[in-house]
């Protein structure tokens, strides 16, 4: 982590001074946890040593102008630029604040102070986080499906999580059982034989309008199919899939003398948004199951509950928030999930690259909805665009469009780019051989090579 600068979850500290120090601990706790490190400044170059004695007295110095306290793990380390300190710091069930009452998150390098709103949004994601761990009532130990926890222990296993010393004990280190083997909320949500019957708010309803209104063939009330899905959530991702992509439009496009097959919506995009879908929604709320609306000229997964934590609509690809920490690490380990994180950046880039509009994203207090649209404004990108920025897949688009693009014509693209990153844009793909570059000073302008 000391290769990298100060980010969501690493801070550096000059010296033991408390008042900062206690200022990370409630930031860091409040959102996803990390690492402090004394003896570093913002550049990550050593001020001075810090000794063993100081730390821990100004990390209880620290803890105590946190309320509640939070809990920490701090080591001395050795590295060649001398010793420091490091503190380890978890994230947090509970919302903690500052002894002059400030509620502190830490957000990308900095830790901000939460506004009444947003103080609000947190406080009920902490209280989700644990929802996650209490036991079911009525729920007992043969309600889970063994087949289903082997089946997540293999693949725990090629994600390079190991094999656990038992099964039982890992279901209570993820938080599925407690300690005396009773199953949890996460524990039935995850490994269930019949999740519904303990929590029928799991499932997903799935209907196909055949126009743009949420109505029949004959402009009546209607649908032209309608499914719901049970079982444990894992079943869900792929049950609900597997009827998305039976209903979704194929056709085929021609790349390079090579026949691709062209699917109404991009995989991943769906994938991600239904995935989303599942680990994000709140749990608590009964009565309403996610759904999924197929029109003619959409796709819509809504979720019920509303942005967890920090998260905004602004926000949204720069930050990330799990309502449910413990499902999500459990589909991360099944493989469901890829990449922590990084994933609604990718189902932007992956429509935008197919030729569709970006996804719409639409928030409210009760509903997260993803809306994907299947109207191509432009033929999909090709596959050697996947490695540039939005900014040269732009140029590109154009390139193929109207043959040529200058300077002048990519600036009315990027109107709020400057000139020079442009420049050096349209020199980086001259340079990979993907455009040519074709006279001088005004005269200039490149083509696709």
């Amino acid at each position: 982590m000391l290769k990298g600068t100060p980010n969501q979850r690493l801070a550096y500290l000059p010296t033991a001074v408390v008042e900062p120090l206690a200022e990370c601990l409630v930031a860091f706790a409040n959102g996803d946890g990390g690492l402090i490190v004394l003896g570093l400044d913002e550049d990550g170059r050593p001020v001075e040593t810090i000794w063993e004695e100081e730390a821990e007295g100004a990390l209880q110095e620290a803890a105590a102008l946190c309320r509640p306290p939070v809990p920490t793990q701090w080591q001395a380390v050795e590295t060649p630029s001398g010793a420091l300190i490091g503190i380890r710091v978890p994230r947090s069930t509970e919302l903690h604040a500052l002894a002059d009452g400030r509620v502190l998150i830490r957000r990308g390098a900095h830790n901000r102070p939460l506004s009444g709103d947003e103080l609000r949004k947190l406080a009920n994601s902490k209280n989700t986080a644990e929802f996650e761990i209490e036991v079911v009532p009525g729920a007992r130990s043969d309600d889970l499906d063994g087949e289903i926890i082997r089946n997540y222990l293999e693949r725990r296993e090629l994600r390079g999580g190991g094999r656990p010393a038992s099964t039982a004990e890992l279901l209570y280190e993820i938080g599925a059982t407690d300690r005396a083997g009773h199953p949890t909320t996460i524990g039935i949500l995850l490994f269930g034989k019949k999740p519904q019957m303990f929590f029928p708010q799991s499932g997903v309803v799935f209907v196909k309008f055949p126009g743009t209104e949420p109505r029949g063939a004959d402009g009546g009330i209607g649908y032209g199919r309608r499914d719901e899905i049970g079982g444990s959530l894992a079943r869900i991702v792929e049950r609900a899939w597997n009827v998305i992509f039976e209903e979704m439009r194929v056709g085929a496009t021609v790349n390079n003398l090579e026949r691709e097959e062209l699917l109404e919506y991009p995989r991943f995009a769906v994938r991600e948004a239904l995935v989303n879908a599942i680990a994000h929604r709140d749990y608590r709320i009964r009565g309403r199951r996610i759904e999924i609306r197929m029109y003619a000229n959409r796709l819509e997964i809504i979720s019920p509950g509303g942005l967890p934590g920090y998260m905004t609509l602004d926000n949204l690809v720069e930050e990330h928030f799990s309502r449910n920490p413990r499902l999500v690490s459990g589909l991360f380990q099944w493989g469901y999930i890829e990449e922590l994180g990084l994933g609604i950046d990718q189902m932007i880039e992956e429509m935008v690259q197919a030729g569709h509009p970006p996804p719409e994203f639409k928030a409210t207090s009760h509903l997260f909805t993803v809306t994907l649209h299947n109207k191509r404004e432009r033929a999909p990108s090709p596959k050697w665009t996947r490695s540039m920025n939005e900014r040269q897949t732009r140029a590109l688009t154009y390139v193929r469009e109207h043959g040529s693009i200058t300077n002048r014509e990519y600036q009315k693209l990027c109107p709020d780019v400057s000139a020079e990153t442009l420049r050096l844009d349209l020199v980086d793909l001259v340079n990979r051989n993907i455009l040519l570059k074709i006279g001088s000073k005004k005269g200039t302008h490149y083509i696709l090579k």
